[in-house]
């Protein structure tokens, strides 16, 4: 007896020969091929961008933190471009509350496709901006989620959060007061000291920021680990005032 090939409503499939092999996507790399995409990014990041401008490292992360300098470099050297938008606004004028959430998209120069999106979000009640006039830093607040969104987007694009953490301000910073590991050294101390001076902050700002933040009263009653937490702060804010200036 013949078997209807549409027996019981079922198509069958068509022969692999039948299959234009050309018209199917390559969306998976070899092995050999991904192996050497992350060579040649990782070669990129020890020949071309700068420890301590491009990417920090940072106590407590096995990974250094991504900077916007280095995320700009990442979408030269891949080719993308960048827009940003604007998709949650919080602008209390009467009470003094900034907040934005931006979304970045970063596309192909090359063919014009979406290669990824990232979000970020900064808001005037941070940590970082406490003692700030909250009318003198709606535009460093704004920028700042323009990097945390560009940051997010290179990570997700360059597929380098295997060499990178997320940017270091999406980490919860430790408000407790407990004093374990050894004290901040003096070459911490001296960047703590020249960031201040560099950012012109006053002193009693800065030492009102440690004791809000770390619970101590002098810089150098400061751990290694807080040190070097107070330290990207500083690097944070001295980069989005002098995005500002620009």
């Amino acid at each position: 007896m013949r078997v209807d090939k549409y027996a019981n409503n079922i198509v069958p499939f068509a022969n692999k020969s039948d299959v234009n092999r050309s018209s199917l996507p390559n969306i998976v790399l070899s092995s050999d091929a991904s192996k050497h995409r992350i060579e040649e990014l990782q070669k990129f990041v020890q020949d071309v961008m700068i420890k301590g401008v491009d990417y920090g490292l940072v106590h407590g992360f096995s990974k250094p933190t991504l900077l916007k300098p280095g995320a700009e470099k990442l979408c030269d050297v891949f080719g993308f471009s960048k827009t940003a938008e604007v998709v949650n606004r919080i602008e209390q004028w009467d009470s003094g509350i900034f907040a934005y959430e931006v979304k970045m998209k970063l596309i192909r120069k090359d063919n014009g496709v979406i290669e990824a999106e990232g979000l970020g979000s900064c808001n005037s009640k941070e940590s970082s901006f406490q003692h700030q006039d909250p009318y003198t830093i709606v535009n460093t607040v704004l920028k700042m989620a323009k990097k945390r969104a560009l940051i997010d987007a290179v990570l997700s694009a360059t597929r380098s959060s295997g060499l990178f953490t997320q940017d270091i301000e999406d980490f919860p910073k430790q408000q407790n007061t407990k004093r374990s590991g050894d004290l901040a050294t003096k070459v911490q101390l001296l960047t703590i000291f020249r960031i201040v001076k560099e950012i012109d902050m006053r002193n009693d700002v800065a030492k009102e920021m440690m004791k809000m933040t770390f619970g101590v009263e002098r810089s150098t009653q400061l751990t290694k680990k807080q040190a070097s937490d107070f330290i990207q702060d500083l690097l944070y804010l001295k980069e989005a005032y002098e995005e500002v200036k620009e």
